[in-house]
């Protein structure tokens, strides 16, 4: 079975646990979707902007030196979205209304949070990333990338390099 119905099971289960919860999204962190049950919601604009917001979220946590991203809430006048870590590859989006038990979605949130981080690390590669029920193109590998050092979700930072060489003076200006 494809890690995308082990994924969808979980979240469909997930919904009959939480009262008031409207939809559900599985994404890997740079915002491709693995399952959704959230009828009312464009699934991959929410995982483009679930990855997004998971990139501040991750620099935030950095910055204010309060260690590795667990979760995110944010709260509207129709309801929050949840945003909880599934393991280093995956990231679970709640849809709520507005008098949701906040304790009970923090609550199921994190037990699918890591019950799906467990299902996507039973199903992908640990050396490619790839899922393990689908092959891997031949060309993809022969020009692997290569593996940064940088954690998932921060940006690069680019500083400014001196000049090689020093400008010549104009003259006639």
């Amino acid at each position: 079975m494809a890690v995308e119905t082990d994924v969808l099971d979980e979240l469909r289960r997930l919904r009959t646990r939480i009262p008031r919860l409207t939809g559900s999204l599985a994404a890997t962190v740079d915002g491709l979707v693995l399952a959704h049950d959230a009828p009312d919601t464009e699934p991959e604009g929410l995982a483009a902007l679930t990855a997004a917001a998971l990139g501040v979220a991750h620099r935030m946590t950095d910055a204010a030196a309060r260690g590795d991203f667990r979760e995110l809430l944010v709260r509207g006048s129709g309801g929050y979205v949840a945003t909880y870590a599934a393991g280093p590859t995956a990231v679970l989006t709640l849809l709520a209304e507005d008098r949701v038990n906040v304790g009970r979605l923090h609550l199921e949130g994190r037990r699918s949070g890591a019950r799906i981080a467990d299902l996507v690390a039973t199903h992908v590669e640990p050396s490619t990333g790839r899922h393990a029920d689908r092959p891997a193109p031949t060309e993809h590998l022969a020009a692997a990338p290569t593996v940064t050092t940088r954690p998932i979700g921060t940006l690069p930072v680019r500083t400014p390099q001196r000049p090689t060489h020093q400008p010549r003076p104009q003259t006639g200006i």
